[in-house]
């Protein structure tokens, strides 16, 4: 079986999502997960609004035709910069621009981005109307349910409520408060509670939003649950950990006709996109890095990540290192097919 990406992007949609998640959904994570699931909405990491206006715009901003249904997620707290940053982006072509009011980090929140501004809903309301006067690309917001002591449904049902003032119709709710002081970002994914009943509730008070849900969502018949609660389902590190796991996302939630995808077709198919940024002066570890976990629990999978971790940082790499992985997985599975 042969892929390809398809040259007709599917629409967009929101039933199913891969988080932003800063060093990991880059444009050859995305790529890559474009070859094994054709509609899921892809996301990049986030780009704070300065950068956009002022930097380098190919580098933070370049993506594969391929990607496509794709979302910029932009972090910022001033409405100007915003502004222009939304205007940028859709100059770019990207589906979906994004609102970061999650991220708990220290060093976001010192730039006055992303959950700290639960706070401010009327600021990030001011941002929303902004970035919506800017472009006629979708803007949507992705939040938690609190933050700190301000945790209850009360808090949430306010910034709800501005943001629906404000003409954001679709709101993606990370079902845990997010703690400022304490806590790591990684903590802060794993040890405030999981609440879906909060989000639950936000779809039933405000019907007309379309409300995606995102938080500690592992397994595609867990997830299917939540679906008649809430709108869509937002998944983040278990996509990039397996990325396997996506090969039954078009199927099961979608419902798109056929099988899966062939995993070791979408690895073939990964190689030439690998060659292509090859080309253009991208280190094949860049790419690589994210290929590390396609075979997971595959006869041979331990045998191809260690030729990938070992060869693939080496300053004469080429993408033959690649070849070389895909060669011992061949082999592996000649010697367990013959036992």
């Amino acid at each position: 079986m042969s892929i390809a990406p398809s040259p007709h992007p599917a629409p967009l949609s929101r039933r199913f999502s891969i988080a932003p998640m800063m060093a990991y959904t880059t444009r050859d994570f995305r790529y890559l997960a474009r070859l094994i699931t054709r509609r899921t909405l892809l996301y990049t990491e986030m780009v704070v609004a300065p950068a956009v206006i002022h930097g380098d715009r190919d580098r933070l901003l370049g993506f594969d035709a391929a990607e496509h249904p794709l979302a910029v997620q932009l972090g910022g707290s001033d409405p100007a910069q915003l502004a222009e940053a939304a205007r940028v982006c859709a100059d770019y072509g990207y589906d979906e621009i994004n609102l970061n009011v999650g991220c708990p980090s220290d060093r976001v929140q010192q730039g006055k981005i992303g959950a700290v501004l639960m706070a401010e809903p009327d600021q990030v309301a001011r941002c929303v109307d902004a970035m919506a006067a800017a472009t006629e690309v979708p803007v949507t917001v992705k939040t938690r349910i609190g933050i700190d002591d301000q945790d209850d449904y009360a808090f949430l049902q306010r910034f709800v409520t501005h943001m629906d003032g404000a003409g954001c119709r679709s709101l993606t709710i990370h079902a845990r408060k997010a703690i400022l002081s304490g806590l790591s970002p990684k903590e802060n994914r794993d040890i405030p509670p999981l609440i879906y009943d909060r989000a639950y509730a936000v779809k039933a008070e405000f019907p007309h939003l379309e409300i995606i849900l995102n938080g500690g969502l592992k397994d595609i018949d867990g997830m299917l649950a939540h679906l008649g609660q809430v709108d869509g389902l937002m998944v983040g590190r278990e996509a990039y950990m397996n990325p396997w796991f996506l090969a039954d996302v078009d199927r099961r939630v979608f419902g798109e006709p056929g099988p899966a995808p062939d995993r070791r077709a979408v690895a073939e198919a990964f190689l030439p996109y690998l060659q292509r940024r090859y080309a253009q002066g991208v280190h094949p570890k860049h790419v690589l890095r994210h290929a590390l976990n396609l075979f997971q629990a595959v006869p041979g999978a331990r045998a191809y990540r260690r030729h990938l971790s070992e060869n693939a940082h080496r300053r004469d790499a080429t993408p033959k290192v690649f070849e070389e992985a895909l060669a011992l997985l061949d082999a592996a599975t000649v010697g367990y097919a013959a036992c």
